[in-house]
């Protein structure tokens, strides 16, 4: 039977060879014994979650053995430094804990691979490493991509003494962030550090360091030989060092030379740890299967454990009795710990699971004085500018939410000194300043992750996604990262921003797939996440400052912005029907009131309940003038709120409707009718329902588009085939 890596640490510590005499004081002693105290607990807790697993008593498995080394890089910082860590960061996480007195790693750590609702930062969510009185941000990334917000953070951070947030961290922080050398290869990491890069380049201070544990493996596949070095190494002005696990004095002393460079210079550094891994990638993964059981053994000599074990035995601090007796004793305080919390409490119900995502806070709207707002739009208050477009109202919204909240920012591309592909944003960097509306590079997953971190800081980032197809390539930042952080902190941290994209379809004498996607399915099925669509100038200043509420209480807003209604000025030829006279942000009336959940309705129509959103509305609309004069009545109902749908006010509106006709944008499969029609008949609606949409297609260019797209005949014959 081949020996475990346990095993392989007992035998060698009984065979050390000895050194006379009692252990003695000498320079660094107490680092490496506080190293070697964390590297052991964090070994037992892999040990013991795998016999509690076998148990069936914990559900997480994937270890930190092997990457104990990381502890080095906790004890160069300091607690108060924002941590977002890799999964095998137990190390780290021990030798955190022992420099902030009263904390239970143990107990965390267990805690969470129980599922225990105990757990002090997910709450029995998920096992993650997170605690906020350790600064340790939980991150569930196994691909890297909690870099973005990792680099936000750090942006942000660089930006706070220029602005008047006042984040939970010292002015001085330092932002450490972890990942393994096969999520390196990642978009989201290589995104991360490009960004870091071209920021560093540029001269904007950016107080991150990165560490990479390169453990030479990706579950199953090598990483090549030197190709980690190289590719890590190559970024310009981001600082490089590299350090070996098994050269624990050295690898404490590089760790505390690159954190003390990251917090005096400001400026990013990257740690090229090397590592190993014990026990295979987690406790499913049958190792033997990809690599040999010789390969094995052989790395249980670069164990760093041992090789901290070593450095103690040398230099006299520890005999090997010594550092065998911690060893153990380690073993037995976790072993003790794991059996007091077997059969802890768990969650209970549905309501107690998502709790952190669905829970309202009370509104406190802030809003900008008299004189703000004349400084904000330059003694021309937009309620005095008459009817205005769609576009026209959003940005003068946006200067609203700019005026009444200090530490609102908008960035993106093009967003700056050009205004904004559409003109959305022109003029709001003159008014506000560079500081608080920028433009960034080209990379939405960057812009994300910007908006992440700027958060965490404290700010209240409105980002722009300048196509909705663009925002695709980027979701996972708002999927995994940014409405995980409520659920997987229990609600003690959170993300709260407005996503500003531009998209949806109907564009003319441009497009093509990539500037017409009508395509929202994956923002609908995001837990937590909040999807708003304003339609009617009238209505889109009250659904954007609800969006920025709901961002202050921690929420994931984004606001989907019909491009080809922008400029539009006539409901029908030459009647301004599209456009309306700005209403300032104070309390509004309720017919123009746009809280989370509420519909707005046009029209006195009996016969049927037209139900959609977007550019449907406006289409709507035409179509129920077209059916007047046939003799039919229509009412139209503007969803506002794609997520969650606002199933009250829709079942509500439908019951004095016989019918009911969906008219949906987006494409038949995925699109938004499936969601409203499900919401009806779960409801009880007993009528007709009907509903239409565009094609399950890519939009092509120019004209071809009308093959698939909705379009205002299709509405027509739908109500008289509903009505006939």
């Amino acid at each position: 039977m081949p020996e475990s890596i346990d095993e392989h640490v007992v035998r060698r510590l009984s065979t050390w060879p000895g050194r006379p005499g009692q252990p003695r004081d000498v320079p660094g002693g107490d680092a490496l014994l506080a190293l070697y105290d964390a590297q052991v607990q964090s070994r037992h807790l892999d040990l013991a979650i795998r016999g509690l697993q076998v148990r069936r008593e914990a559900f997480y498995t994937i270890g930190s053995a092997g990457h104990e080394s990381n502890a080095a890089v906790a004890m160069a910082l300091r607690p108060t430094d924002p941590a977002l860590l890799h999964y095998r960061s137990g190390g780290f996480y021990a030798a955190r804990a022992a420099q902030v007195p009263g904390s239970t790693p143990v107990d965390d750590v267990l805690h969470g691979t129980l599922a225990s609702a105990a757990d002090p930062i997910s709450g029995g969510r998920h096992k993650v490493f997170g605690n906020i009185g350790l600064n340790v941000i939980p991150q569930t990334s196994t691909i890297g991509s909690h870099l973005p917000r990792a680099f936000g953070l750090a942006f942000a951070l660089g930006r706070v003494p220029r602005s008047q947030v006042v984040p939970r961290w010292p002015a001085d922080s330092v932002v450490v962030c972890s990942f393994g050398d096969a999520s390196a290869n990642h978009s989201t990491a290589v995104g991360a550090l490009n960004a870091s890069a071209y920021c560093a380049h540029q001269g904007v201070p950016l107080p991150i360091l990165y560490v990479c544990e390169d453990n030479g493996l990706g579950i199953s596949t090598r990483s090549p030989v030197g190709w980690v070095a190289r590719s890590l190494s190559r970024w310009p002005a981001i600082e490089y060092a590299h350090a070996d696990g098994t050269c624990p004095a050295e690898l404490l002393e590089t760790a505390t030379r690159l954190a003390e460079l990251v917090r005096t210079e400001r400026r990013p550094a990257i740690l090229h740890l090397e590592t190993v891994r014990f026990m295979g990638h987690a406790g499913s993964d049958a190792e033997i299967a990809y690599r040999t059981q010789r390969e094995i053994q052989d790395e249980h000599g670069r164990d760093p454990v041992l090789a901290t074990a070593g450095a103690l035995i040398d230099a006299g601090i520890l005999t090997p009795g010594g550092a065998l007796q911690r060893y153990e004793e380690a073993r037995a305080a976790v072993a003790e710990r794991a059996e007091a919390l077997v059969g802890g409490p768990r969650l209970e119900s549905r309501d107690a699971v998502t709790a952190p995502i669905t829970v309202r806070r009370p509104r406190q709207d802030r809003l900008a004085t008299p004189e703000q707002r004349v400084r904000a739009f330059g003694g021309r208050l937009p309620e005095d500018a008459g009817d205005l477009t769609l576009a026209q109202v959003v940005n003068a919204a946006l200067k609203d939410a700019l005026a009444a909240h200090a530490e609102a920012i908008v960035f993106g591309e093009d967003v700056g000194r050009k205004g904004g592909v559409y003109g959305v944003t022109r003029g709001i960097r003159k008014a506000f300043g560079a500081e608080r509306i920028f433009d960034t590079l080209l990379d939405e997953q960057t812009i994300l992750g910007t908006a992440l971190g700027s958060a965490l800081a404290g700010f209240l980032p409105i980002p722009e996604i300048q196509y909705l197809a663009y925002l695709h390539n980027a979701e996972d930042q708002l999927r995994g990262e940014a409405a995980t952080l409520r659920f997987f902190s229990d609600g003690q941290l959170e993300n709260g921003m407005v996503v500003r994209v531009a998209g949806l379809a109907y564009q003319k004498g441009f497009g093509g797939h990539f500037h017409n996607d009508n395509s929202v399915a994956v923002l609908r099925d995001v837990p937590g996440l909040v999807l708003a669509v304003p339609s009617h100038p009238g209505g889109a200043p009250a659904l954007l400052r609800e969006c920025v509420a709901l961002a202050r209480e921690g929420r994931v807003c984004v606001y989907l912005e019909p491009i080809a209604l922008y400029h539009q000025r006539d409901l029908h030829d030459g009647d301004d029907g599209w456009t309306a006279g700005y209403l300032p942000p104070a309390p509004w009336p309720a017919e123009v009131a746009s809280e989370l959940g509420r519909v707005r309705t046009y029209g006195e129509g009996r016969d049927v309940l037209l139900v959609t959103f977007g550019n449907g509305v406006r289409m709507s609309l035409r179509a129920a003038a077209e059916l007047a004069a046939g003799g039919t009545g229509c009412t139209v109902l503007d969803l506002q709120w794609l997520a969650p749908l606002p199933h009250e006010e829709l079942l509500r509106a439908a019951a004095v409707f016989d019918r009911v006709v969906v008219v949906d944008e987006t494409r038949q499969s995925g699109g938004v009718s499936e969601g409203v029609v499900t919401a009806l008949v779960d409801g009880g609606y007993a009528g007709r329902i009907r509903r239409v949409s565009s094609a399950d297609s890519f939009i092509p260019l120019g004209p071809a588009a009308d093959h698939v797209l909705l379009s205002e005949a299709d509405i027509v014959q739908a109500v008289q085939a509903v009505t006939g």
